[in-house]
C-alpha cells in the first residue's frame, strides 16, 4: 500500500491525542503534521500538550518535537500531508467552515466531528454497515470544485456500539423499532476523573444532543444514495436515552429491538457470529478480525474487561433474551475513543486509502 502522510488538526485535545497515538507505527499512515489553536501554534507538540496529555500510553517520540501548527492556517498545513483528520473543539458553523477550507485546498478531511454528518453529499460511514456511501464523494467534489479534495465523517460514538448489532439482523428480519439507553464515559466528553471529579459517584441523565444523534445518525447510515445526495432511511423507529456515568472509556447500550419477522434466538446469534464487512474483506488494518463478540456469560460484556477486546475495534454484546414488550433485548459495548471516535475515523481512512480515493 501507498505511504501516506497525515495531519491531525485539534491534536492537542483528547481526541487528537488519541490519533496521535494510534498512527505511531501505522503501516500506511506517518503523523508529518499537528496542528491546533493559535495559543498552541509555535510550540513543539509536547510542551504544547503538556501536563494534559490525556492517553495511558506514553506521548510517541516521533510526535513530541513537531512544531504545532495554526489550525486556521490551512494552505500551511496542506501543504505538509496528504490528508487530515480533523478533531477539533469549536462552534459546529467554524467547523464547517474549517473542514470545507481544507477539502477546497485539495486536502481531503476524515473528520470526527459532528458538524457534517447530515451534508448531503458527505459520507458518514462505519466501513463494516456502509462502505459504500464513499461513493458519493466524486459529487462532493463536483459541488466544491476540487479534484482531490473532499469531506468524510464517521458516526456519533454513542450508537457505535448497538447499530452493529442491530445491522446484521435487518435484511433478513426487518427491524421495526429500537429502543435504546446508553450509559458513556466521560472520555466522551473529553474528560477524565482529574478534570472532572463531579462525575464520581455519580450519574447525570443529560448529554446534550446525544439522543437526537442517537436516533437520527444510523438512519443515514442504513440510507442510499440518490442522485448526488445520501437520503437517510425511514426506518426502524429509534427512541434513545444517554446517561453519563463515572466510567473512564467505554459506552454501553441497553438494547430492545422488535422485528417484521422474529428471529430464533439461535438465529440472532449466528447472524453475530458471522458478520463481517468490506473493512475485514480488505483486510484493513485496523480492522477487528470478528466484528461483533457475543458473551454467554450473564455479567458480560464489562466495561473493564472488555472494552479493549480486538484493540478496542470490536463490539461486544451479551445478555440477549426475549423480552415482555419488544421480541428481544440485550447489551452492548464499545470503546467510544477507539472504534467510536479516532479508532472509527482511522478505520474510514484506510478503507478510502484501499478504494483509492486519498491518491
Amino acid at each position: 500500500m501507498k505511504q501516506y502522510r497525515v495531519g491531525v488538526v485539534g491534536a492537542t485535545g483528547m481526541v487528537g491525542q488519541r490519533f496521535v497515538t494510534l498512527l505511531e507505527n501505522h503501516p500506511w499512515f506517518h503523523l508529518t503534521a499537528v496542528a491546533a489553536s493559535p495559543r498552541s501554534a509555535g510550540k513543539v507538540y509536547e510542551d504544547a500538550v503538556g501536563s494534559h496529555w490525556m492517553m495511558s500510553t506514553p506521548m510517541p517520540e516521533a510526535a513530541k518535537k513537531l512544531v504545532v501548527l495554526d489550525a486556521s492556517h490551512v494552505e500551511e498545513v496542506a501543504s505538509q500531508v496528504d490528508f487530515v483528520f480533523c478533531a477539533v473543539n469549536m462552534k459546529k458553523d467554524e467547523i464547517r467552515a474549517l473542514e470545507e477550507a481544507y477539502a477546497k485546498a485539495e486536502c481531503p478531511v476524515v473528520s470526527n466531528n459532528s458538524a457534517h454528518r447530515f451534508t448531503p453529499d458527505v459520507p458518514m460511514v462505519v466501513p463494516e454497515i456502509n462502505a459504500q456511501h464513499i461513493e458519493i464523494i466524486p459529487a462532493q467534489r463536483r459541488r466544491l470544485g476540487t479534484k482531490r479534495g473532499f469531506i468524510a465523517v464517521k458516526s456519533n460514538c454513542s450508537l457505535q456500539s448497538y447499530v452493529p448489532a442491530l445491522h446484521p439482523l435487518m435484511k433478513e428480519y426487518g427491524v421495526e423499532k429500537a429502543l435504546v439507553c446508553t450509559y458513556q464515559a466521560i472520555s466522551g466528553a473529553g474528560k477524565n476523573f482529574e478534570t472532572w471529579p463531579e462525575i464520581l459517584d455519580n450519574c447525570i441523565p443529560y448529554i446534550g444532543g446525544e439522543e437526537e444523534k442517537s436516533e437520527q445518525e444510523p438512519l443515514k447510515l442504513w440510507g442510499t444514495i440518490q442522485g448526488d445526495q445520501i437520503v437517510s432511511a425511514t426506518e426502524p423507529s429509534i427512541t434513545a436515552q444517554c446517561l453519563r456515568i463515572p466510567v473512564s472509556d467505554g459506552h454501553m447500550a441497553a438494547v430492545f429491538a422488535s422485528f417484521k419477522k422474529k428471529p430464533t434466538k439461535e438465529e440472532i446469534l449466528e447472524c453475530w457470529a458471522n458478520f463481517s464487512g468490506p473493512a475485514q474483506e480488505l483486510n484493513l488494518p485496523s480492522a477487528p478480525k470478528q466484528f461483533l463478540h457475543y458473551f454467554e456469560e450473564n455479567d458480560r460484556p464489562q466495561t473493564r474487561l472488555d472494552r479493549n477486546t480486538e484493540n478496542g475495534m470490536a463490539v461486544c454484546i451479551g445478555r440477549l433474551r426475549e423480552d415482555t414488550q419488544y421480541d428481544y433485548k440485550f447489551v452492548c459495548l464499545s470503546h467510544n475513543t477507539l472504534r467510536g471516535a479516532a479508532g472509527g475515523a482511522v478505520l474510514l481512512a484506510e478503507l478510502l486509502a484501499a478504494k483509492g480515493y486519498l491518491d
